[in-house]
């Protein structure tokens, strides 16, 4: 059997064996027990994409609210961590596991059993329904561990419970209060890249030399997406042309290009490329609207506070949906071209 051949078998037997895990440790190992200071946190997110990392930006910010002298762990895959994380001072480490981890088997192993060597109070596995995150957290060497086990309780108090940059913040929200922390009503911070004040005005300089007209604001397009979330030409040619003649004459278009710099639109407007995250997210700060199918650099957007519509087809609004601020997202399942225009109109 082929590596990734075994990898997808892996991946698919990984979630049975690991469903129970953590179920029994906050009935035996915490409640009713002396309440631990939480000083040091280790948060398990082994995935790679850009939206993950970015979904995981509320939880950082609930921690180190409640928890302001806190110092936070992080492991990761990929190097996308690092610029997503950067401006978070609380962060101390980035672990990065390998993305392939049977061609780097060692190092792999050697991060899964490290976590039993360094002591933490706290440790949270960023998504309930990833295998090594749970297998991390049941490893770790700590008393409190939040496995995503006590879901239905908090799913039970929260409308809005099943939203990814959500879920993980109520999950922990559930657990403090069980082992005697004060409950938290407030809402769920948003995301947040925390550009700084140079990144910000770095943005604008770069936007203003891409556009023709600095006194009109500018809505920002991207049109590709992975798989089957991207859209064809013709849907977006459609898209694109119902936008200018709505939209044309009080705002610019400018189309952020992927990594992969290709154009649904064919490059009808005008385009920005660039492989830096932080970079491209300012000049998002710096437009009137953000709209993109669902992705990472969706939610690149969502991080920046410029309002940002995702348009939907395929995975489910209520997990995925732009959160926070005035986002919002259009059904391309349902509803005319008109009515999306009339989405974006309300928007801005």
């Amino acid at each position: 059997m082929s590596l990734s051949k075994f990898d997808s078998f892996r991946q698919k037997l990984m979630p049975k064996l690991t469903h129970d895990i953590g179920k029994s440790h906050f009935k035996k190992k915490v409640k009713g027990t002396k309440k631990t200071k939480i000083t040091k946190v280790l948060i398990c997110r082994p995935n790679q994409r850009l939206g993950n990392m970015l979904l995981i930006t509320p939880l950082l910010q609930e921690l180190t609210t409640t928890f302001p002298d806190c110092t936070i762990d992080l492991i990761v895959k990929g190097g996308v961590a690092k610029p997503v994380f950067q401006e978070y001072k609380n962060v101390n480490e980035i672990i990065i596991l390998p993305r392939k981890p049977f061609k780097e088997l060692f190092k792999y192993l050697k991060i899964f059993f490290s976590v039993k060597i360094k002591k933490y109070d706290l440790v949270v596995s960023g998504d309930k329904k990833s295998s090594s995150g749970r297998i991390l957290t049941y490893l770790s060497n700590a008393k409190y561990k939040v496995f995503g086990t006590l879901e239905k309780e908090a799913e039970d108090n929260e409308e809005d419970y099943y939203h990814m940059a959500k879920n993980n913040v109520y999950l922990l929200r559930y657990y403090l209060q069980q082992i005697g922390y004060p409950i938290s009503t407030v809402a769920v911070p948003v995301l947040d890249l925390k550009l700084t004040e140079s990144e910000i005005l770095n943005g604008k300089n770069i936007l203003d030399n891409l556009i023709t007209n600095t006194s009109k604001k500018t809505i920002l397009l991207f049109t590709f997406a992975t798989g089957n979330k991207c859209y064809s030409k013709k849907w977006w040619s459609s898209f694109y042309g119902a936008l200018t003649e709505k939209f044309g004459e009080t705002y610019n278009f400018l189309e952020v290009l992927p990594v992969e710099n290709v154009s649904q639109i064919d490059f009808k407007a005008g385009s920005y490329y660039s492989k830096d995250i932080r970079e491209i997210a300012a000049v998002i700060a710096n437009a009137a609207l953000f709209i993109g199918g669902d992705g990472g650099v969706m939610h690149l957007a969502a991080a920046t506070k410029t309002t940002t519509i995702g348009l939907f087809s395929v995975t489910p609004t209520h997990k995925y949906t732009p959160y926070g601020n005035k986002n919002g997202f259009i059904d391309t399942k349902t509803g005319t071209v008109e009515d999306y225009m009339l989405t974006i109109e309300r928007k801005l």
